[in-house]
């Protein structure tokens, strides 16, 4: 555990003094505050619209979390997709490159202390940009009676997603010595994963004689991404959804594993 840690702290240290890091934080930074204000304008206007037209029945059905921060959340969650593998892109890739991967495989300190020393460390760092979203709702308790529970399952929802990202990237960085074809890989399994997956299977089960609602058409789109995220951004915490997080990241972080450890024998 001591060496696991000794490379997060390694890891972590690299990566906040490389510019892409404070790139992706500024760039993450300014896309939040901007879709937030947009959100918050838009349910400004819809609330200033029902007034004029004195519909207070449903002024009374409209919901900050339900009309504001899901949307934005969810917002955050698609521009994820295309930050992320910046952040992971070097986490293996780099050691590579730079030729010191030699020097950590023939070093006393296990395989998984190496997967799992930087898998903390991008861990670490995408819970920095989790709370830079968690800071607009929060405004919103100043001024406003968002509900908590569903608050705190959408922002817990983003950095669960973040952490299986992050595992999903060191994947991506561990196959190649490349940054570029790193982020390239990462950013195909992250929309593979996200978005892609349900119209694939849907396409291609209407093709066969299976059906949609197979069981292979739902462990496929339970490997999606999207409907956990769906569910978590309602207030809806099932075990299934946090099992998905486990076990996706637990999967590839043991295929990172299992490549880095290949190389040792080569």
């Amino acid at each position: 555990m001591t060496h696991t840690l000794t490379i997060a702290s390694r890891e972590l240290r690299s990566l906040f003094v490389s510019p892409v890091a404070y790139v992706v934080l500024t760039l993450w930074s300014v896309i939040a505050g901007t879709f937030f204000l947009a959100s918050l304008i838009g349910f400004q206007e819809r609330l200033i619209q029902l007034q004029q037209y004195q519909m207070f029945q449903q002024i009374e059905l409209m919901n900050l979390n339900d009309e504001l921060i899901e949307p934005f959340i969810g917002s955050m969650w698609v521009i994820l997709l295309f930050l992320l593998p910046a952040v992971t892109m070097g986490l293996v890739s780099s050691e590579k490159a730079n030729g010191t991967d030699e020097l950590l495989l023939t070093s006393p300190i296990s395989i998984w202390d190496i997967v799992l020393g930087k898998f903390l460390a991008g861990a670490g760092f995408v819970t920095v940009m989790t709370a830079i979203v968690a800071f607009f709702p929060a405004i919103l308790f100043v001024y406003g009676e968002p509900e908590l529970g569903k608050t705190i399952s959408g922002v817990l929802c983003l950095l669960f997603v973040s952490i299986t990202y992050v595992a999903v990237g060191i994947f991506a960085s561990s196959v190649t010595r490349s940054q570029l074809i790193a982020f390239v890989f990462t950013l195909v399994l992250l929309v593979m994963l996200g978005m892609m997956l349900p119209f694939i299977i849907d396409i291609s089960m209407a093709g066969s004689g299976l059906g949609r609602e197979s069981g292979i058409a739902q462990t496929v789109r339970w490997m999606s991404t999207g409907s956990h995220v769906d569910r978590m951004l309602k207030g809806l915490v099932d075990t299934a959804d946090l099992a998905y997080f486990v076990i996706s990241s637990a999967v590839f972080l043991l295929l990172s594993k299992t490549v880095i450890e290949s190389a040792r024998w080569r």
